[in-house]
């Protein structure tokens, strides 16, 4: 599998692409979604708008596109006025579509 791994896929087949693709998402940075859809485990998912995910992963893609399922949605709000403190909110959503540009970082959880 190694020897595959440094040529361009427009040089593979389609069987030698399937194969990689396979071995990549097994062994590679997508192994922890893997690892959460076939154990049923949470991952905690850090999005670009700042907030936070905690659910589980029903499927993803290559893209990192998901469906999470038992989700808390954590954040804080920053009050307008300066003397008051900012807020740490959450809300429940039992299942949603996440596209997956907004994600930039998927830790699973050990708890």
């Amino acid at each position: 599998m190694s020897e595959l791994l440094h040529l361009p896929k427009s040089e593979l087949t389609d069987q030698q692409v399937r194969e990689l693709e396979e071995y990549e998402v097994s062994q590679g940075p997508l192994s922890v979604l893997q690892a959460s859809v076939r154990n049923n485990t949470q991952v905690l998912i850090s999005l670009r708008n700042n907030k936070k995910l905690l659910g589980r992963v029903k499927a993803f893609d290559r893209h990192s596109n998901m469906v999470l399922e038992n989700v808390k949605e954590m954040w804080t709000e920053i009050p307008s006025s300066k003397s008051k403190k900012p807020v740490n909110k959450d809300r429940f959503i039992s299942k949603m579509f996440l596209r997956g540009d907004s994600v930039v970082l998927v830790l699973r959880n050990t708890a």
